[in-house]
């Protein structure tokens, strides 16, 4: 239902994106986009490039008079930094640095220049897809449903947050620049991105994402490309330099036994709730009616000050990296990407759920759907035994 693409170098002059299958009669502004681009910039452990950049977007095409229209949506972001390359005479890039994408996007495409591909592989793309997901936001916004993010653990440091509901660890992470609701572990990262600057290092983290008033069906069970909680972790593993990701605690879980892991059932007020939410909102790939919970490990940025050991492609002599400008940490900057991937797999899921082209039938539909489910869970399941026959003859 939903699809975007983007286009753009980091040191290109604009970076695009991209977005169809999106209703018509979504309120939109371009403010709404540009808070969630100014919070992607903002994080203790920023490299020089954040300094130079103010993201703003602008709207070309499939927003009129603040609504959407059905058209696909076109975004652009200018990137500031384009007067300080265009014309310029660039050395070629020769050595590849250990854990990025230009060895491999080399040989896979064959280039000359090792920079074709960090350009493409940069992070700066993720620009667009903050952009894309702040529209998803504005959409699952009018069903009830918030996204957001912080970071549970940078380097060695982690965050005690359990305590704290979802909306109140969003609004402490929104007041520190690690994006951490722990204000004493947050403090503590501070220090360790400190230690990483004085050693011209990096150090990754883990961050968490979650969506809260998601209806319960969203997803399937019959088919194994339709488990929504599988797309959600292929959509937070493309964010670079992601190299893991679980559903709610599920590494935890996985040294804990059966009966101290699975969310046992309550009817309350005609309907069924569950006291935990150790499966983090879902079961059998379909989402359950609790917070969808999405923990993300990101490994330490490749671009490392100190360099690396390398080869030389041109000359095939052994030789240290070359330092590209970049972060010393990206995590709390990458929590924000994360809620923008999160927003847009609920958003194509919300849809494919309640099909219709406007907001207006979207809402018609959710009423029904609501009002179908509680209906179910009423009169649905009978008790009767039954012949158990499959097909037809």
């Amino acid at each position: 239902m939903l699809r975007f693409l983007t286009a753009g170098e980091s040191h290109g002059p604009t970076l695009t994106a991209i977005l169809e299958g999106f209703p018509a009669g979504v309120p939109i502004s371009a403010e709404a986009v540009n808070r969630d681009l100014a919070r992607r910039q903002r994080g203790f452990g920023s490299g020089g490039r954040m300094k130079i950049e103010r993201d703003r977007v602008r709207i070309t095409s499939g927003i009129i008079g603040g609504r959407t229209t059905g058209a696909p949506i076109a975004l652009h972001v200018d990137n500031d930094d384009w007067p300080n390359w265009e014309g310029r005479q660039v050395t070629p890039v020769t050595r590849p640095r250990p854990g990025h994408a230009d060895l491999t996007g080399g040989i896979k495409y064959g280039y000359e220049d090792l920079r074709w591909a960090l350009e493409r592989a940069s992070a700066r793309e993720t620009t667009m897809r903050v952009a894309v997901g702040a529209l998803c936001k504005c959409l699952l916004a009018e069903f009830g449903i918030r996204v957001g993010g912080y970071v549970v653990a940078l380097g060695p440091v982690e965050a005690r947050v359990d305590h704290l509901d979802y909306p109140t660890r969003w609004e402490l992470a929104e007041q520190n620049d690690v994006r951490c609701p722990d204000h004493e572990a947050a403090a503590a990262m501070e220090e360790a991105i400190r230690a990483v600057i004085r050693d011209q290092d990096t150090l990754g983290g883990i961050f968490e994402v979650v969506a809260t008033g998601v209806p319960p069906g969203l997803g399937s069970h019959v088919h194994w490309d339709r488990k929504l909680e599988a797309r959600i972790a292929q959509a937070i593993m493309s964010i670079p330099a992601i190299k893991g990701v679980e559903i709610g605690p599920a590494f935890r879980n996985a040294r804990r036994r059966g009966s101290e892991v699975h969310d046992p059932f309550e009817w309350r007020d005609g309907r069924i709730v569950r006291p935990t939410n150790n499966a983090g909102g879902f079961e059998g790939g379909v989402t359950t009616g609790e917070p969808i919970v999405v923990r993300a490990a990101m490994k330490p940025i490749s671009t490392i000050l100190k360099g690396m050991p390398s080869v030389n492609l041109a000359t095939g002599q052994p030789e240290r990296t070359i330092y590209e400008r970049s972060d010393f940490t990206a995590v709390p900057r990458a929590a924000v990407v994360g809620e923008a991937m999160l927003a847009f797999v609920l958003a194509d899921a919300l849809l494919e759920k309640l099909g219709g082209d406007s907001l207006a039938e979207l809402k018609a539909r959710y009423a029904l759907l609501l009002e179908e489910q509680a209906r179910w869970l009423r009169e649905g399941v009978s008790d009767h035994p039954y012949t158990w026959q499959v097909g037809l003859e």
